[in-house]
């Protein structure tokens, strides 16, 4: 059921923080530890997203296994990020395997993954898609759960609405519309880290300098925190705060 990682501090080559690292997301791709239900490995592509020094976004997605990779490889030695969110793909079963499928998608500033998968799609989404402009139906970068998710939430950050709000009532939102949904969001805008838990795992890793998001720990065991189920994330390297969606999901229904 797809494996995402977000991290901001000081930069470091996408080898380092993806690659190189014991339970790296490279290894989670073959040898997860907590799919929960959702699959077995995660080779149905992947992707990278990381802000370049001038504060662009720039992107790299391919639908195919990581470790298949040779280009990937090379790019991620020579990339050093300060900001970065990739992801590795399990496919729900009937969903497309192309590299518009794959996480992260983006807008501007934003990076954003989704870690899960809607029930009852697409007929379960319909009437919240209906809010959409007919373009942006349209011009889905895949005919997917996650590419609508990014959608909808596209839509109520250009509306103004702060990040980790719209986050959180497209959840609620979700929820109710598709009970028993896995949805574990993640979206950066290279400066904090928004992230959900909703029936899937997530942790949290925060250093003086630093603060990594993950499905599952990497590196040094140390310093990892779980993220409690039913919550939100929002973390920049200097703080990381979690609260419950559990209350608030319930008076939405």
């Amino acid at each position: 059921m797809c494996r995402h990682v977000g991290y901001l501090g000081p930069a470091v080559s996408l080898a380092e923080l993806l690659l190189e690292p014991a339970h790296s997301l490279l290894e989670q791709t073959w040898a997860p530890n907590d799919m929960r239900g959702g699959g077995t490995i995660n080779a149905d592509g992947f992707g990278v997203g990381w802000y370049r020094p001038d504060g662009a976004v720039a992107r790299y997605r391919a639908a195919v296994p990581m470790w298949t990779d040779e280009s990937f490889r090379q790019t991620a030695a020579d990339v050093r990020s300060g900001a970065v969110v990739a992801a590795v793909r399990s496919a729900t079963v009937g969903m497309p395997v192309t590299p518009g499928a794959c996480a992260p998608f983006t807008d501007d500033t934003w990076l954003f993954s989704h870690n899960g998968r809607v029930t009852g799609w697409p007929d379960s989404l319909a009437k919240l898609a209906a809010r959409l402009e007919v373009v942006d139906l349209l011009t889905l970068e895949a005919a997917t759960d996650s590419a609508l998710l990014w959608a909808l939430l596209r839509q109520r950050l250009a509306d103004g609405e702060e990040p980790d709000q719209a986050v959180r009532e497209l959840v609620c939102e979700v929820v109710a519309a598709a009970p028993d949904s896995r949805l574990n969001l993640l979206l950066s805008d290279g400066a904090r880290l928004i992230a959900t838990t909703w029936t899937h795992a997530l942790w949290v890793r925060r250093t003086e300098a630093s603060v990594a998001v993950a499905s599952e720990p990497f590196g040094p065991e140390a310093g990892w925190v779980e993220v409690p189920d039913r919550c939100l994330l929002v973390a920049d390297t200097a703080d990381a705060r979690v609260t419950s969606l559990s209350e608030l999901s319930m008076g939405e229904r």
